[in-house]
């Protein structure tokens, strides 16, 4: 045991500064947000209010789609998509892989946060305390109509949706569900000495799948939550956040690699990449934690009552995805980043959806962020127990 403490520290060595300290980063983010909140709340504002708008509706954030893009696209641009289409010979794991992301993970989300907000913390929470959020795409009500269990009322001269807080925040809890795997699984799996083919190959097809899913799954899923959204919202949200940095990814790693070579490609371009995807998911969260100050100063444990079902529900998949590796045999290079695929997020396009859907001051927005606040230090606890449990699997070694 002491042995795989000693390596696994010495791994962590090798990853970059950012990602290493990833939590700090986050928690100076929402010092330093909301610190911006108190000193110059107009500034935030006026950021949020730079938007796309489709008649009197802001629709997609200009700094948050610009920001979104620099943290999306270096995870495209490392597709290989000649890697994709080969997945077939390791149908086991990817099936596998596919199944617990889009058949399991949303539904236990959505059932282990409607337990914990809804009911456990409702009260801690406020049962009173309201939160306004954005009006729907495409919808024109007047002022006192209602859509689910939202009200239409004017807050400072913009047609808002007063809706419960508890179930804003469970809002961000369902975009964080239905939007698997992210970058940093990469890192997850390299650590957990896993199959990085594999991983990286379901990083390409989740975000492929999640062109035809995200929408669909989303939609059903707040709508069952009383927060309906339009799926037109949906499917431009995934066009702006998903579909516009894969594109630039495919056909900017074909130039460079057609240019300057692979060699070059994978030695010095990627390597200049990570800093600006971090620096980009960090001025998000300044950002929205500007909006946020005065809910988490009037109420620090806030986050806490949004973590707790995020680190259960992490856990629970994680341990799904490990347990039906072992039944169904796989090689421990397939299993660890199985599992690790299955508990990560992709909290970028959560981010951004939630800021897109509900306004960056939303508490939808605030949930999707604690996402990122846990991911590190949770991820790092399921790093080591597949290192200390690597002899459950075939031709594994303790």
């Amino acid at each position: 045991m002491k042995g795989t403490d000693i390596s696994l520290r010495d791994e962590l060595k090798g990853l970059g500064f950012f990602e290493r300290y990833l939590t700090v980063w986050v928690f100076l983010c929402i010092v330093a947000g909301v610190l911006l909140g108190k000193a110059a709340p107009g500034v935030a504002r006026w950021l949020d209010g730079l938007s796309v708008s489709v008649g009197d509706a802001p629709v997609v954030s200009i700094p948050i789609a610009v920001c979104l893009f620099f943290m999306m696209y270096p995870i495209m641009v490392k597709i290989d998509f000649a890697e994709v289409m080969k997945a077939g010979r390791n149908i086991k794991p990817v099936g596998l892989t596919l199944f617990i992301n889009w058949a399991v993970k949303p539904f236990t989300m959505y059932a282990i946060s409607l337990f914990f907000l809804g009911f456990l913390f409702r009260g801690l929470i406020g049962p009173e305390a309201v939160d306004y959020v954005k009006m729907p795409l495409g919808l024109n009500l007047p002022v006192g109509a209602e859509h689910g269990v939202g009200r239409v009322v004017l807050v400072e001269g913009v047609r808002m949706l007063e809706v419960p807080l508890w179930r804003s925040y469970l809002a961000g809890c369902i975009l964080l569900g239905i939007a698997p795997c992210t970058a940093m699984v990469l890192v997850w799996g390299y650590l957990a000495r896993g199959n990085d083919g594999h991983t990286l190959v379901m990083v390409a097809i989740n975000s492929l799948t999640m062109l035809f899913l995200y929408g669909p799954l989303g939609g059903f899923l707040l709508g069952v939550g009383r927060l309906p959204v339009p799926w037109q919202a949906l499917l431009l949200s995934i066009g702006v956040y998903v579909a516009l940095p894969l594109a630039a990814g495919y056909g900017s790693r074909r130039l460079i690699i057609r240019m300057k070579g692979e060699k070059w490609f994978k030695e010095r371009f990627l390597h200049i990449l990570t800093p600006i995807t971090i620096t980009a998911l960090l001025a998000t969260l300044v950002l929205l934690f500007s909006f946020k100050g005065d809910v988490i100063l009037s109420n620090p444990l806030t986050i806490l009552w949004i973590a707790v079902p995020l680190f259960i529900q992490t856990n629970l998949i994680f341990w799904l995805g490990y347990g039906l590796s072992r039944l169904l045999r796989l090689s421990y290079e397939d299993a660890a980043p199985t599992a690790m695929i299955a508990a990560s997020n992709h909290f970028e396009v959560a981010i951004a959806t939630a800021a897109m859907l509900f306004g960056l001051s939303s508490g939808a927005a605030l949930a999707t962020v604690v996402g990122v606040l846990i991911e590190v230090p949770v991820m790092l606890m399921l790093v080591k127990i597949c290192l200390r449990t690597t002899r459950w699997f075939p031709g594994g070694t303790p």
